[in-house]
């Protein structure tokens, strides 16, 4: 049995990681500050521990204490949009606190590093965006991605440490933080028709992106370490069905049973365009059954209907209040 450390474990896609993981017989110790995630999701045969990958003795210990085989580093901030109002908070959590995972890694003898990064790494690219496209990101979130990518391929040539790469988009399903106004727009819909609230779209709501439902996601990257040819390479991974922000608006107000207002907001800075291939991480790791996007929405809203709506709040420590969007001021 393997011993396996997942960061992020008790957000969204590290608890589900985390389940699939001990599914196929490791062991898990489960590491959440519990920022933005909640100690329910941790799966009760995990070993969890609270605390932050900023804070370089707790992971010196947790590296002491436990053979650690495996790293699944799925702890982030992942608001794309406002981590260009966030920088020094965004390079910290997700630059910084990745850097203080690979030493460790590098000084305990990990067997691999996998790595959830984002296509946030293409910024405004080719589309449908492919694994061999230079990453030119457009947003702090996406260059401190960027950034721990090249940092493994170092690690790797200096140290000799392997990893696994994969960039998800635009992830969804039970467990996700649906009271985060700055980030999983699914969530932000799910949460605003729960309170009667109009749903807000920036812009036209002409942006096009694919939605991935978690089981098309989770088990792949659970299972990357098992295979051989996965090593060192980077994966696109998610959904491959292209919708705009307006359809997606419409299919969960059906879901819902309701036909929702949409308060269209002022066009913020983002990439408009964000949809990738997916035939190398299928060559690879093997196909996962598509999940179609009403039924994706029906499970998680049914599971967002029985945890109930949340209050969304304000972030607390904005660094650049110039162009921050208004809508991200109000209580």
């Amino acid at each position: 049995m393997s011993c396996v450390l997942v960061t992020g474990a008790a957000g969204f896609i590290g608890s589900h990681v985390t389940d699939d993981l001990l599914k196929i017989g490791h062991e898990v110790v489960a590491l959440d500050d519990l920022s933005g995630g909640f100690e329910d999701n941790v799966p009760a045969r995990a070993r969890f521990i609270r605390g932050s990958i900023l804070d370089t003795d707790l992971i010196k210990d947790i590296f002491t204490r436990n053979k650690i085989d495996y790293v699944f580093h799925l702890a982030a901030y992942a608001a794309e949009g406002l981590s260009h109002f966030i920088k020094r908070f965004n390079y910290n959590n997700n630059l910084i606190g990745s850097v203080n995972l690979i030493n460790a890694s590098i000084n305990h003898g990990v067997r691999c590093f996998v790595f959830t990064s984002s296509i946030a790494v293409y910024g405004h690219n080719q589309l449908p965006m492919n694994e061999e496209l230079q990453p030119t990101p457009e947003d702090p979130y996406g260059v401190a991605k960027y950034a721990v990518e090249q940092e493994l391929r170092a690690s790797h040539a200096m140290f000799g440490l392997e990893y696994v790469i994969f960039r998800p988009h635009n992830v969804y399903g039970e467990r996700q933080n649906i009271g985060d106004r700055y980030r999983n727009v699914i969530g932000i819909f799910m949460n605003q028709i729960m309170r009667g609230e109009a749903l807000t779209i920036f812009g036209d709501g002409s942006q096009t992106r694919a939605f991935s439902y978690i089981s098309e996601v989770s088990p792949l990257i659970a299972k990357s370490v098992q295979v051989a040819a996965a090593r060192n390479q980077v994966f696109n991974i998610g959904a491959d069905t292209v919708y705009t922000v307006k359809q997606l608006a419409e299919e969960i107000g059906h879901v819902a049973g309701v036909r929702p207002e949409v308060r269209f907001l002022e066009e913020r800075n983002e990439v408009k365009h964000a949809y990738a291939t997916h035939e190398k991480v299928r060559r690879i790791l093997g196909d996962v059954d598509p999940v179609p996007l009403s039924e994706g929405l029906k499970r998680m809203y049914d599971w967002a209907k029985q945890a109930g709506p949340r209050k969304s709040k304000r972030f607390d420590n904005i660094e650049i209040i110039r162009n921050l969007p208004p809508v991200w001021m109000q209580d």
